[in-house]
């Protein structure tokens, strides 16, 4: 649970092509005068963001919120929205507010992201608002401590010795110390909790009774501690890539990093396939080899100067995130095994891109849930992973994480979310089976806390949080849930009431197919993942 990333997604199809169905949530048609008010000043978007090319036809402002809800006359900070308006106003279907994932990921843009991935006939219904949580981005403050701190090179994340443990551990301390000198007094109000509550903010300032929520990846358990705490306030939701609220959030690192090492043999088997092609082994074990390979060679002499095996790790990660990514990645991968050729691989090397995403993960997962106290836990846990051969992510997710050790803030308990009293109106949970960041059982987790849900599974799905993304028969049921309310029902027991196949893994690399896969064939999405 860790490093944005940009996950490639395709633009949605069709509304239509639902299984047997009821309907949930459907509402009557609102007229014109009907619509949300909102006492936000719109203005013009920024450009310069996030996802800032989807913001072009959007509305962007701000929501003053408390600092400390307790306190409510108190510190104000600010939360920025945007938002793409309804023009079906004959069958307006209220707000639809949405979520990206991180924690930390930048969600502005999203209002012009979901107006442009749905159906145009099931996005017109809609008031479509994106935002950044509080400290993230477009937000006042946006929080930073160190832009610097994950710039190249950085130590290798598997420590050779104490001494190479030591460093990482400095390094970590570092961090969480500037964030306490320079936002001490913001991290103990970055709880999910704060978010939820802003959310009902927004809500208020629309002038909406009601929301309806897509949250993707970490959005999922937002969404689900919003409906926690304001089930009255709920109309319609989309959890896709559900976290698993019994991980909440150190348990999570190591089941993900089980998940990750699985993912990534995965892919490396697949790179095998086409050895004719990539020439990095013809099995999964020789094209692992050929990586660890230049993984060592690149601690000892940085490709291009600027990639180290912890930078190298990072970049060739996103192949477990997104099968997207396998044509491309084995590209860059094979131009710098075979020939000694950094530059497609130097274009991957994040720079310069600032800390403010690192720094808000941080923050919410560090007053979250409590994490172990003694250092001695995390890296136990780690060094067992590494040795039981869960190489890939084990320490890279150790070291992520590890400024929390050192946080600036006390943690709280875990918040416990669900629906005892059963008020939550029908929603959907979508879960891919082989999905890494958020592994399968956060979905009939959250199916069992929220009995109204009903749970979407993708039979042999690798891409994390990947609806809206091709998969007509996933996105058909989305978009028909969102246009009237239809929901295929609950089945008895605790799996998925519903099911679609994972589309085929890209089995072309050839090179239109390899400029195809890295155009996203259709949208390019900044997706954190928990």
């Amino acid at each position: 649970m860790k490093r944005l990333v940009i996950i490639a997604a395709a633009t949605v199809l069709g509304v239509g092509g639902t299984t047997a169905a009821v309907s949930a949530g459907a509402a009557p048609a609102r007229t014109a005068t009907q619509v949300a008010a909102s006492n936000i000043a719109w203005a013009a978007c920024p450009t310069d963001v996030t996802g800032g090319s989807y913001l072009k036809n959007a509305e962007c402002g701000q929501v003053e919120v408390p600092l400390d809800y307790r306190k409510p006359g108190g510190r104000k900070i600010s939360v920025a929205v945007s938002r793409v308006k309804a023009t079906d106003k004959a069958n307006y279907q209220g707000v639809l507010l949405g979520n990206p994932g991180g924690p930390g990921g930048s969600g502005l843009y999203l209002s012009g992201g979901l107006a442009s991935w749905l159906p145009k006939e099931v996005a017109a219904r809609y008031d479509i608002i994106g935002f950044d949580p509080r400290g993230v981005e477009s937000s006042k403050p946006a929080l930073t401590c160190d832009a610097g701190y994950s710039d190249p090179t950085r130590p290798d994340y598997v420590p050779a010795n104490a001494k190479e443990e030591r460093a990482w551990l400095a390094k970590s301390k570092a961090y969480a110390d500037a964030c306490r000198q320079k936002f001490g007094w913001l991290l103990p109000h970055m709880r999910t909790t704060d978010s939820a509550r802003d959310v009902d903010s927004i809500r208020k300032a629309l002038g909406a009774p009601q929301i309806s929520y897509y949250g993707f990846s970490y959005g999922t358990y937002l969404g689900a501690t919003y409906a926690t705490m304001f089930p009255e306030k709920v109309k319609r939701m989309v959890w896709d890539g559900n976290v698993d609220s019994r991980e909440v959030w150190y348990g999570g690192q190591l089941k993900q990093n089980e998940a990750f090492e699985r993912n990534m043999k995965l892919w490396w088997g697949w790179v095998a396939k086409y050895d004719s092609i990539y020439h990095l082994g013809t099995t999964a074990k020789q094209v692992e080899a050929a990586y660890y390979k230049a993984r060592a060679a690149a601690e000892k002499s940085p490709i291009g100067g600027k990639i180290g095996p912890s930078e190298l790790d990072d970049i060739v990660l996103s192949a477990g995130y997104n099968t997207g990514y396998y044509i491309p990645f084995a590209e860059i991968l094979s131009a710098w095994v075979t020939k000694q050729d950094p530059a497609p691989l130097l274009g991957w090397v994040n720079e310069g891109g600032g800390d403010n995403g690192l720094a808000v993960y941080l923050a919410v997962q560090g007053v979250d849930a409590p994490w172990p106290s003694k250092w001695k836990t995390w890296h136990r846990d780690a060094a067992r992973q590494y040795a039981n051969g869960i190489r890939f992510n084990s320490w890279s997710n150790t070291w992520f994480n590890a400024p929390i050790h050192y946080w600036g803030a006390e943690s709280g308990k875990a918040f416990k979310i669900g629906d005892k009293g059963k008020d939550v109106p029908p929603f959907l949970l979508v879960q891919s089976t082989l999905d890494a960041a958020t592994p399968y059982p956060g979905g009939p987790q959250m199916r069992k806390l929220f009995p109204s849900a009903t749970l979407l599974a993708e039979q042999g799905g690798k891409t994390h949080s990947n609806t809206l993304n091709g998969n007509a028969c996933l996105d058909d049921k989305v978009t028909a849930y969102l246009a009237d309310g239809t929901l295929a029902p609950r089945k008895p027991g605790k799996g998925a009431d519903v099911s679609c196949d994972a589309l085929p893994a890209l089995n072309d690399p050839n090179p239109n197919a390899v400029k195809a896969a890295g155009a996203g064939q259709g949208k390019d999405v900044p997706v954190g993942r928990p």
